[in-house]
Protein backbone atom coordinates (compact mmCIF):
# COMPACT_ATOMS: atom_id res chain seq x y z
CA UNK A 1 0.00 0.00 0.00
CA UNK A 2 1.26 3.46 -0.82
CA UNK A 3 2.12 5.97 1.82
CA UNK A 4 -0.24 8.91 2.29
CA UNK A 5 1.03 12.12 3.84
CA UNK A 6 -1.83 14.07 5.40
CA UNK A 7 -0.16 17.44 5.96
CA UNK A 8 -2.35 19.40 3.55
CA UNK A 9 -5.63 17.90 4.76
CA UNK A 10 -4.70 18.28 8.40
CA UNK A 11 -3.78 21.92 7.87
CA UNK A 12 -7.03 22.56 5.99
CA UNK A 13 -9.09 20.99 8.81
CA UNK A 14 -7.23 23.07 11.40
CA UNK A 15 -7.65 26.27 9.37
CA UNK A 16 -11.40 25.70 8.98
CA UNK A 17 -11.81 24.97 12.68
CA UNK A 18 -9.89 28.08 13.74
CA UNK A 19 -11.89 30.16 11.25
CA UNK A 20 -15.09 29.04 12.99
CA UNK A 21 -13.84 30.01 16.47
CA UNK A 22 -12.53 33.41 15.42
CA UNK A 23 -13.49 35.90 18.11
CA UNK A 24 -13.59 33.38 20.95
CA UNK A 25 -11.56 34.39 24.00
CA UNK A 26 -8.27 33.04 25.32
CA UNK A 27 -6.90 29.76 23.96
CA UNK A 28 -10.23 28.76 22.44
CA UNK A 29 -9.48 30.86 19.37
CA UNK A 30 -5.88 29.70 18.82
CA UNK A 31 -5.38 26.18 20.21
CA UNK A 32 -6.79 23.31 18.23
CA UNK A 33 -7.94 21.12 21.14
CA UNK A 34 -9.58 24.02 22.99
CA UNK A 35 -11.15 25.24 19.77
CA UNK A 36 -12.66 21.83 19.03
CA UNK A 37 -14.08 21.65 22.56
CA UNK A 38 -15.50 25.17 22.24
CA UNK A 39 -17.14 24.31 18.90
CA UNK A 40 -18.74 21.16 20.31
CA UNK A 41 -20.21 23.09 23.25
CA UNK A 42 -21.33 25.95 21.02
CA UNK A 43 -23.07 23.51 18.70
CA UNK A 44 -24.90 21.83 21.57
CA UNK A 45 -26.10 25.15 22.98
CA UNK A 46 -27.12 26.41 19.55
CA UNK A 47 -29.21 23.28 19.00
CA UNK A 48 -30.96 23.60 22.36
CA UNK A 49 -31.46 27.35 22.14
CA UNK A 50 -33.04 27.19 18.68
CA UNK A 51 -35.84 25.31 20.39
CA UNK A 52 -35.91 27.68 23.39
CA UNK A 53 -36.24 30.64 21.02
CA UNK A 54 -39.57 29.30 19.73
CA UNK A 55 -41.00 29.30 23.26
CA UNK A 56 -39.59 32.76 23.96
CA UNK A 57 -41.21 34.14 20.83
CA UNK A 58 -44.55 32.58 21.73
CA UNK A 59 -44.40 34.21 25.18
CA UNK A 60 -43.63 37.55 23.53
CA UNK A 61 -46.62 37.14 21.20
CA UNK A 62 -48.86 36.43 24.22
CA UNK A 63 -47.64 39.59 25.98
CA UNK A 64 -48.27 41.74 22.90
CA UNK A 65 -51.78 40.33 22.43
CA UNK A 66 -52.61 40.76 26.12
CA UNK A 67 -51.37 44.37 26.08
CA UNK A 68 -53.64 45.16 23.12
CA UNK A 69 -56.63 43.37 24.69
CA UNK A 70 -56.57 45.10 28.09
CA UNK A 71 -58.02 48.43 26.83
CA UNK A 72 -60.79 46.41 25.09
CA UNK A 73 -61.82 44.87 28.41
CA UNK A 74 -60.53 41.37 27.66
CA UNK A 75 -57.81 39.28 29.20
CA UNK A 76 -55.57 37.10 27.06
CA UNK A 77 -56.85 33.80 28.45
CA UNK A 78 -60.54 34.70 28.07
CA UNK A 79 -59.94 35.96 24.53
CA UNK A 80 -58.17 32.75 23.46
CA UNK A 81 -60.95 30.68 25.06
CA UNK A 82 -63.64 32.57 23.13
CA UNK A 83 -61.66 32.24 19.88
CA UNK A 84 -61.46 28.47 20.35
CA UNK A 85 -65.19 28.19 21.10
CA UNK A 86 -66.09 30.19 18.00
CA UNK A 87 -63.69 28.13 15.88
CA UNK A 88 -61.57 31.08 14.76
CA UNK A 89 -58.09 29.82 13.94
CA UNK A 90 -55.56 32.65 13.78
CA UNK A 91 -52.12 31.94 15.11
CA UNK A 92 -50.59 34.06 17.85
CA UNK A 93 -47.81 35.38 15.63
CA UNK A 94 -50.33 36.96 13.24
CA UNK A 95 -52.47 38.32 16.11
CA UNK A 96 -49.40 39.86 17.79
CA UNK A 97 -48.40 41.50 14.52
CA UNK A 98 -51.92 42.87 14.03
CA UNK A 99 -52.02 44.15 17.61
CA UNK A 100 -48.71 45.95 17.18
CA UNK A 101 -48.87 47.25 13.60
CA UNK A 102 -52.60 47.36 12.70
CA UNK A 103 -54.52 48.16 15.89
CA UNK A 104 -57.73 49.02 13.98
CA UNK A 105 -57.81 45.59 12.35
CA UNK A 106 -57.13 43.95 15.70
CA UNK A 107 -59.98 45.94 17.31
CA UNK A 108 -62.35 44.72 14.57
CA UNK A 109 -61.24 41.18 15.28
CA UNK A 110 -61.92 41.65 19.01
CA UNK A 111 -65.31 43.21 18.22
CA UNK A 112 -66.28 40.20 16.11
CA UNK A 113 -65.49 37.94 19.09
CA UNK A 114 -67.47 40.03 21.60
Amino acid sequence: MTRVKRGVLKTKTRRNLLKQVKGYRFGRSTKEANAMDAMMHAGAHAFAHRRDKKGNMRRLFNVKINAALRPEGFSYSKFIGVLKKKGIEVDRKIMADLAENNPETFKRMVASVK
